[in-house]
């Protein structure tokens, strides 16, 4: 009998997630709204919604990184869990700052950019694809004058 009552209570959320979610979607969905916006040229609502996915994201990654650590030593699983789902949400932090940064380069404003893409070259390291990316961009604002060339020197 414990088991369908366990079963009931973990049934709903997951119906009512979507009306007010806050997970790696809801961050995905803004993500979308920015770019949407970026496309029809509202560049001050994609700013926005990219400001919101960033602060979404980040807070995802704190989240999941404190469940993880409250269940380390006590049940493998959750902490599993919590990390894959930190680091899904560390990917979108990075999307996030790219778009943002991108977008604020646009706007003629590189200095507020530039935390954001070192941002991105820290959390992901210089040797994965968005941190090359990031590091590229530091490069042409003149952040950073030596070129990155990945697995040599």
């Amino acid at each position: 009998m414990a088991a369908p009552s366990a079963r009931a209570q973990s049934e709903p959320a997951p119906a009512a997630a979507p009306a007010g979610a806050f997970d790696a979607n809801a961050v995905r969905t803004l993500l979308a709204r920015g770019d949407a916006a970026v496309a029809a040229g509202n560049l001050g609502e994609a700013r926005r919604l990219y400001d919101e996915a960033r602060t979404a994201s980040r807070n995802l990654v704190g989240f999941y990184r404190s469940i993880a650590g409250a269940f380390r030593g006590l049940d493998a699983r959750i902490p599993r869990e919590m990390d894959d789902k930190g680091r899904q949400a560390l990917d979108l932090l990075t999307q996030s700052n790219l778009r943002l940064a991108a977008l604020l380069r646009r706007q003629g404003q590189p200095e507020v950019a530039v935390p954001l893409l070192v941002e991105v070259v820290t959390a992901m390291t210089p040797a994965s694809e968005q941190g090359r990316k990031a590091y590229q961009q530091l490069l042409e604002l003149g952040f950073v004058s030596t070129p990155y060339a990945a697995g040599g020197s």
